[in-house]
Formats: structure tokens, C-alpha cells, sequence
């Protein structure tokens, strides 16, 4: 079976967050090919697709096989991190519309059929992929006592972003803050089902990005996610009401950095953005 490592919401290698993607083979015992018509009745066995998942042991490992025609999904998707499995997440999304469409398993919008309902993946001419997503709900709470000294700045304002997405979104003074975070990830874990996404409006919208952000997900066995499409669900609807534009460039400022486009869409949310493959092997287990 074919395994790919995939840096996502990027143009570059070893940017971006990388994400393990794995075709699925039609069925236990098939050597067909990845393009095969073909699908499995199910998923493998939880406790592998959780083993692969720690063996790649990146912020998500995305699994996705080919469902019969005439439904309204064309491709089963699921994600786990290395510890658990998440309801929803884009940039595993788009890597692996990415490897659908570079290897030619797939052509066209694909429908993924996730916990998160149908999701779909729909390619450009550029070679960016657009994901349209469900738009968080942001409920205004009151800024926990502790998430200051936890995040290590004070916040100016919390909000809640559902069940879901299961993250508190909080914005600080200013992009230089953002940046600048250094968070006791432990202590971070008693705000949120998921994690922390910390926010601010660019220092200068002339270098292509109106927002920043960065996420800490310790819940889900990862510290700090280099490039989070799923929080942009919700710092889309949040920028665009203050900015006053429903066309947005979020930049997520993490080591690695990572660039998603949005589009704000009622309730739902576009998000626009590259993918790299970077490596390909074979799976042995």
C-alpha cells in the first residue's frame, strides 16, 4: 500500500504541515491499483489505522477509499493524530485531494464523506485546491481565569467555536504577540475540548495575509499544528465581520508557516490554499 507524507496549505516542501495519506486498497487481499472501481465495505481495523497514524507521527494521518458510484460521496475520509481520531481536518483534507488529484485516482470536485458530513475538494488550473467546509459558530464567553499565564499574554477577547471544531479562540494585542507565544501546553489543556487558537490582525496587510494565528491542540497529542485548516472556519468569520471583507489570507505563523485563503460563505467557509508531496513509499505493515 502507498504512502505519502504531504506538506499542505503551502507551494514549497518542508513547509506547510504535513500530513501522511493513504489510499486504501480496494479490499483486504486485492493487489489492485489505488484507481481501482472497487471499493472496501469498510475501514481497517481502528487500532491500525491508530497504529499507522503514531508510526507517521504527524499532526494527522489521513485515511480515504473510494465509495460505489451514485451516492453523494465519491471518497470515505477519516484523520487521526498520533493519539486519537478528530472529527475534522483541513489540511489532511487537502493533501489528500492533492494526492487524488496528482496521481489521477480521482478528476474533478471530490465529495469526502467524514464525520464532519460531505466535505468537497474542488482542484484549479493553478493547482490550488478549495475545501468547502461547515463556518464555526463563534459563541463570545468570558476569558477563562489562568488561560493568561497559561498562553503566556493577555487576551482581549474569547470565544467559543462549537462542537466541532471544540477550540477556544482567543485574540491578543497584536501580531508581534502572536508570534512571540510561548504557552505552558499542559497547562493549556482545562480551556478547551481540542485547544487554543490564538489570533491578531496583520502588522502590515501589504505582504499578503490580513490575519495571523497560531494553534495549540495538547488535547489531541499536539502542542502547537504548524498550518490548521479547521481553525480557520472560524477565524474566518471572526476577520471577515471585523475587517469587513468575506475575502480573506490568513497566515498561520508557526516554524514551519503556512498560507490558507478564505472565503466566508454564510454558513459555510472556503478554504483555498497549495499542497507539496514530499515523500512516497510503501507500506509494509
Amino acid at each position: 500500500m502507498r504512502i505519502r507524507i504531504v506538506d499542505a496549505f503551502t507551494d514549497r516542501p518542508f513547509a506547510g504541515n504535513p500530513a501522511g495519506v493513504l489510499l486504501l486498497d480496494p479490499a483486504p487481499s486485492s493487489t489492485s491499483s489505488e484507481s481501482s472501481p472497487s471499493p472496501p465495505s469498510s475501514f481497517p481495523d481502528d487500532a491500525w489505522l491508530q497504529n499507522v497514524a503514531r508510526e507517521v507521527n504527524h499532526a494527522e494521518t489521513a485515511f480515504t477509499h473510494r465509495l460505489p458510484q451514485g451516492g453523494e460521496a465519491d471518497w470515505a475520509l477519516r484523520w487521526f493524530t498520533p493519539v486519537t481520531e478528530v472529527a475534522m481536518c483541513g489540511h489532511a483534507t487537502l493533501a489528500t485531494a492533492h494526492v487524488l488529484h496528482t496521481t489521477g485516482a480521482h478528476e474533478g470536485p471530490v465529495r469526502f464523506a467524514t464525520l464532519s458530513g460531505v466535505l468537497i475538494a474542488t482542484p484549479h488550473e493553478d493547482g490550488s485546491i478549495t475545501l468547502d467546509f461547515p463556518t464555526a459558530p463563534l459563541t463570545p464567553v468570558e476569558i477563562p481565569d489562568g488561560v493568561a499565564e497559561a498562553l503566556g499574554a493577555e487576551p482581549r477577547a474569547a470565544f467559543d467555536t462549537g462542537p466541532n471544531i471544540g477550540d477556544l479562540v482567543i485574540e491578543v494585542a497584536d501580531e508581534k504577540t502572536v508570534r512571540g507565544l510561548a504557552p505552558d501546553h499542559k497547562a493549556l489543556r482545562r480551556y478547551s475540548e481540542r485547544g487554543i487558537i490564538a489570533t491578531a490582525r496583520a502588522e502590515d496587510p501589504s505582504q499578503g495575509y490580513d490575519f495571523v494565528s497560531r494553534c495549540f491542540f495538547p488535547n489531541v497529542g499536539i502542542d502547537e499544528d504548524p498550518v490548521t485548516g479547521s481553525a480557520h472556519t472560524a477565524l474566518a468569520p471572526y476577520w471577515s465581520e471585523r475587517l469587513g471583507r468575506p475575502d480573506l489570507t490568513g497566515l498561520q505563523a508557526s516554524a514551519r508557516s503556512g498560507l490558507v485563503r478564505t472565503e466566508l460563505r454564510g454558513d459555510r467557509t472556503l478554504l483555498t490554499g497549495r499542497s507539496v508531496t514530499v515523500i512516497e513509499g510503501e507500506l509494509l505493515a
